[in-house]
């Protein structure tokens, strides 16, 4: 099995706590994506950022120094995210460390996939940033079926914890074969599912946290899943779809 989660803006750099595993595998495209980077003006990036002035100096600065091979930190402790808040890999278990590097896969606009381990720096891209290189209209078409083949093993399944901005660069490539589940966490109103975005991110760090630490490998266990008050329902699930309600 192979779990799917989104990047989270605010990053840090730890280069203290432990060294990182290894480099990410996409290093070669995020090479090409840094130097585009570099190339913008900072009124210019800021626009791609869409942010304050203040945030856009930090990561202009940060860019213009970057070095995608030193003072590297572990992809799982960089991101400072809602969703990574709740997984607290800050204290897992040497075994749950294991079991996240084994099957958690992080996608990104900037390196394209990582595993918890590979080490990264801080930095500023959204997959849905209007990043126009070598050809390509988005970042969608610059890592086309990449993403995929880095995460695909015929026959595993793939549980998405992902929002719709970075799971739909795994969804457009899959095949009829493949196992492709969604976790969904919302509550009950007006006969259907609503999903909140911030109790989702938070659902989803717990939910990756208890697959860490109780080693699942058979993603019906998952339905087992209670954090947050939230409870499996079976009613309204289905084999592409896992609803979790509150």
């Amino acid at each position: 099995m192979k779990i799917i989660i989104p990047p989270a803006k605010k990053m840090n750099t730890d280069t203290d706590t432990f060294p990182p595993r290894g480099l990410p595998p996409l290093l070669d495209d995020t090479t090409i994506l840094m130097e585009w980077l570099r190339c913008l003006t900072l009124d210019e990036a800021q626009s791609l950022w869409q942010c304050n002035e203040k945030i856009a100096q930090l990561n202009y600065q940060r860019l213009q120094e970057m070095d995608l091979r030193r003072n590297l930190t572990p992809a799982l402790i960089s991101y400072e995210g809602i969703q990574y808040q709740y997984m607290a890999p800050e204290v897992f278990t040497r075994k749950e460390w294991n079991y996240v590097q084994e099957h958690l896969r992080i996608l990104s606009g900037f390196y394209g996939v990582l595993k918890p381990l590979d080490g990264v720096v801080p930095y500023r891209l959204e997959m849905q940033a209007k990043v126009k290189v070598n050809g390509t209209k988005n970042l969608y078409e610059f890592w086309d079926s990449k993403l995929y083949e880095e995460i695909h093993i015929p026959g595993q399944v793939i549980l998405n914890l992902a929002s719709k901005e970075y799971s739909k660069c795994i969804e457009k490539y899959l095949h009829p074969k493949d196992t492709f589940i969604t976790c969904i966490f919302g509550e009950w109103k007006n006969n259907k599912v609503i999903q909140k975005g911030t109790m989702a991110k938070m659902a989803r760090g717990e939910m990756v946290r208890f697959m860490a630490a109780e080693g699942i490998v058979n993603v019906e266990d998952i339905r087992e899943f209670e954090g947050l008050g939230y409870h499996f329902e079976e009613a309204l699930s289905d084999s592409e779809n896992y609803i979790f309600l509150c």
